[in-house]
């Protein structure tokens, strides 16, 4: 299964397993962009509501089943759900075990490189082998900085609910940043396919937001 998944994405590019991993990752973002628009519709419907969500939360704050229902009657009437802002990232998580098992597949990626860096090394492989005075460390250098970059603009775009603890928006401005320290422990193809993934998600955040759904 594995051999031919990478025969596949290496396929989509002419041999490049580097420019292969990138067309993968944009078509999966493609599959996913109805449900991310669905999403994006959730979350100004639930901007659009807060108000009332308030106001359910405190009059029925000791009886949840009946905050349950109201809840969701007040989305049905919208077209959508509490829960329909889950969907997206639930339909990642089969194509990021997937790119997962590529990126740690013993064999499956080796004479692959990224502008000399191996795909299938982990950047304490790379320090090992090249050293930090390297081109292939400095490949890794300038991924985990672009992610960083990345996280930052998408953790700029997280809106938290006033209702929250305190504690939990402050994690929440932190999650973006979760791909940076995936980087520091995946091999090269794995930091790839976060990188480009989170720059099309950040970028599709910004003009769903800014278009009315």
């Amino acid at each position: 299964m594995i051999d031919s998944l990478v025969s596949f994405v290496i396929g989509m590019s002419g041999g490049g397993a580097a420019l292969g991993i990138v067309l993968f990752t944009l078509l999966v973002r493609l599959l996913l962009l109805p449900l991310n628009v669905r999403q994006a519709r959730t979350v100004k419907i639930r901007e659009r509501l807060a108000p009332k969500l308030r106001e359910l939360r405190k009059r029925h704050a000791r009886n949840p089943e009946r905050l349950s229902k109201e809840l969701s009657a007040l989305y049905a009437k919208e077209g959508s759900s509490p829960f329909a802002g889950i969907l997206p990232g639930l339909a990642q998580v089969p194509f990021m075990w997937l790119m997962y098992r590529v990126a740690t597949h013993p064999t499956a990626l080796a004479g692959h490189d990224l502008f000399g860096a191996p795909l299938g090394q982990q950047v304490a492989g790379v320090v090992a082998n090249y050293g930090l005075a390297s081109g292939p460390f400095s490949v890794f250098v300038v991924m985990i900085a672009l992610m960083a970059v990345v996280a930052w603009s998408s953790a700029r775009q997280i809106k938290v609910i006033e209702e929250q603890p305190e504690a939990m928006r402050k994690i929440m401005r932190l999650l973006p940043y979760g791909s940076v320290l995936a980087a520091l422990v995946l091999p090269l193809a794995g930091g790839l396919y976060l990188l480009v993934s989170t720059a099309w998600a950040t970028g599709e955040r910004a003009v769903l937001a800014s278009r009315p759904l």
